[in-house]
C-alpha cells in the first residue's frame, strides 16, 4: 500500500493476543492511535476463530497464556496462513523459546515490559509500512503547572505517560528515592479517562505485614482481635479510580500472592469473608528496588511482577537530568517565599554541580532551609547544607568541582562509557544491552536519548536507503 494511501484506504488490520486485559487494552489503544485497526482477543482460540472469519494483516500474540499458548496459536495460524506476520511478546524468561519460534515463522518477538517505539517499528516493518513515516502520536495532554520537566530525558518521559495514560493498563514506576513517583502517579491518574474517580495511594513500606492486607483489601467485624466494626478497604475505596501501590517491593511474599490474584481476574476477599469483590481500580505501582533482580533471588513473584509491569516508566535521578534542578530549586523558592527571595550566582551554580543522592526530595528541604536562613532574601552559601555548601564556597571562587561532584562526574563517564560499549558489542541490540548491563529496558532508552542529544553514537549505523529496522 503506497504511504499516502494508508488514511484513504483500509488501514492494517492487527488481531492483538493476550489473557492480561491490561497488556490488551495497552496494545490496543496504542496502536489505534497510530492509525492501525485493531482486534484484541483474550485467547489463542479466540484468535483462531478471527483468523477464519476476518481478515487480518498481523498477529501479535502473549506467549504464556491459558489454553493454547502463543506459540501453539502461531503453528496452527501458519498451517491456513502461512505468511501471516506474526509478532510475539514475551517475558525474559521466554526470550529462549520465542527466538526458537522464529523458525515457526514468528516475524519477531519483544520482550516485556512493551517499549512502544520498538513497537511501533517492528509492526510497520511488518506490514510494509517501514519506509513511510510513523502517523502522529495522540496529541500530548497539557502538562500539571507543578510539573518541571526541561531536560530531554524528562520530556520524553511525560511523552511516553501521555500515550499510555488512556488506557486501562497496569503500569509500574521506577526510580530512586525522591524522584518523584508519586507525582508522576498523580499525572498518570490525571490523564486518564479515571480522572474524575478517586485515587487512592497506598505506601506498603510503612505499613506493618499483619495490617497490610486488612488496609488493601479490607475485614469483616470480629475478623482478627480488635476488629471491632467493618472496615473497607483501598481497593474498594478506588473503585472507578486509581490505587497507587507505592514501595511494591517492600510487600510480603503472602500478600504478594494474594495481590496476584487481583491482577488475574479482579477479584479479592475481605478478610474473615468469603464473598467476593470485584476491584474496579487501575494498578499504578511504584519501587525504587530492581524488581528483576529481586526476581532472580526468589524475593519477588515473576508472574506478579510481569503482570504489574505491563509497562514501565523509570524516572532519571536529578543528577542525569541537570536541565531540571535550577527550575526545579526556583519553584520551590517562589512557593516557600512568595516569590521574594533570589539566588546568587555561586548558590546557582553549586545547585547544578551537586550531585543530589536525595533527588528532589533533598532538593526541596535543601530550598526551605534557605528560605528560612535567608529571610526570604538573597541565597547565599551560607543558607546551604553543608554538603552543597562547600560546592557553592568554590564556586565562588573558581568553578572547581568538590571531590564528590568530581567523583560523581567520573562515574557518570564510565556508565556511559559502559553502555555504549555493550550497545555497540551487541549490535545495538537494547533489549540484550539492558539484560547485560542488569537495568531495565525502559530505563537503558531513557539515556540513549541523553547520550544521543549530547551526540554519542547510539544508534545503528543506517544505510544509503534506511528502512526501520525490526525492534531488537
Amino acid at each position: 500500500m503506497p504511504p499516502d494511501k494508508i488514511t484513504k484506504a483500509r488501514s492494517p488490520r492487527i488481531l492483538i493476543v493476550d489473557d492480561d486485559a491490561g497488556q490488551r487494552g495497552l496494545l490496543d489503544s496504542f496502536l489505534r492511535s497510530q492509525g492501525f485497526d485493531t482486534i484484541p482477543v483474550p485467547s489463542g482460540e479466540a484468535a483462531l476463530e478471527t483468523l477464519r472469519s476476518q481478515e487480518i494483516n498481523m498477529l501479535i500474540s502473549d506467549v504464556r497464556m491459558p489454553g493454547i499458548s502463543g506459540l501453539e496459536t502461531l503453528r496452527r495460524a501458519r498451517e491456513r496462513h502461512a505468511i501471516l506476520p506474526v509478532l510475539l511478546v514475551t517475558a525474559y524468561a521466554d526470550i529462549r523459546e520465542a527466538v526458537g519460534a522464529m523458525r515457526d515463522g514468528a516475524v519477531n518477538y519483544l520482550a516485556k515490559p512493551i517499549d512502544l517505539d520498538e513497537l511501533l517499528a517492528s509492526v510497520r516493518t511488518a506490514v510494509g509500512l517501514a519506509r513511510c513515516s510513523a502517523p502522529k502520536f495522540m496529541a500530548e495532554k497539557p502538562m500539571p503547572p507543578q510539573i518541571i520537566a526541561r531536560s530531554p530525558l524528562m520530556q520524553a518521559l511525560f511523552h511516553d505517560a501521555a500515550l499510555i495514560s488512556a488506557s486501562e493498563s497496569r503500569v509500574l514506576i521506577t526510580g530512586e528515592s525522591g524522584v518523584g513517583k508519586e507525582v508522576l502517579a498523580d499525572v498518570l491518574h490525571a490523564w486518564s479517562l479515571r480522572a474524575n474517580g478517586p485515587l487512592v495511594k497506598v505506601n506498603c513500606a510503612a505499613i506493618p505485614e499483619t495490617l497490610l492486607e486488612s488496609e488493601l483489601f479490607g475485614h469483616e467485624k470480629g475478623a482478627f482481635t480488635g476488629a471491632v466494626a467493618q472496615r473497607i478497604g483501598r481497593f474498594e475505596q478506588a473503585s472507578g479510580g486509581t490505587i497507587f501501590l507505592d514501595e511494591i517491593g517492600d510487600m510480603s511474599p503472602n500478600l504478594q500472592a494474594k495481590l496476584l490474584r487481583v491482577t488475574q481476574d479482579g477479584r479479592f476477599q475481605r478478610v474473615g469473608s468469603n464473598a467476593e469483590i470485584h476491584a474496579n481500580a487501575r494498578i499504578l505501582a511504584a519501587t525504587n528496588r530492581n524488581l528483576e533482580e529481586e526476581v532472580r533471588q526468589g524475593r519477588f513473584r515473576d508472574d506478579l511482577f510481569y503482570r504489574l509491569n505491563v509497562v514501565e516508566l523509570s524516572i532519571p535521578p536529578l543528577r542525569e537530568r541537570r536541565e531540571d534542578i535550577l527550575p526545579l530549586a526556583l519553584r520551590f523558592l517562589e512557593e516557600l517565599t512568595q516569590n521574594r527571595a533570589r539566588l546568587s550566582p555561586a548558590v546557582s551554580e553549586a545547585l547544578e554541580l551537586y550531585a543530589w543522592p536525595g533527588n528532589i526530595r533533598e532538593l526541596r528541604n535543601a530550598m526551605e532551609r534557605a528560605a528560612l536562613l535567608s529571610r526570604g532574601e538573597v541565597v547565599l552559601p551560607e543558607h546551604l547544607p553543608a554538603r552543597v555548601r562547600t560546592i557553592a564556597t568554590n564556586a565562588a571562587t573558581k568553578p572547581v568541582l568538590s571531590a564528590e561532584s568530581h567523583d560523581a562526574v567520573k562515574l557518570e563517564e564510565i556508565e556511559r562509557q559502559s553502555i555504549i560499549q555493550t550497545l555497540h558489542e551487541h549490535g545495538f541490540n537494547r533489549t540484550e544491552t539492558a539484560r547485560i548491563l542488569g537495568i531495565s529496558r525502559r530505563a537503558l532508552i531513557y539515556k540513549l536519548q541523553r547520550y544521543r542529544e549530547l551526540g554519542y553514537p547510539v544508534d545503528a549505523p543506517s544505510s544509503d536507503t534506511p528502512a526501520v529496522p525490526a525492534a531488537n
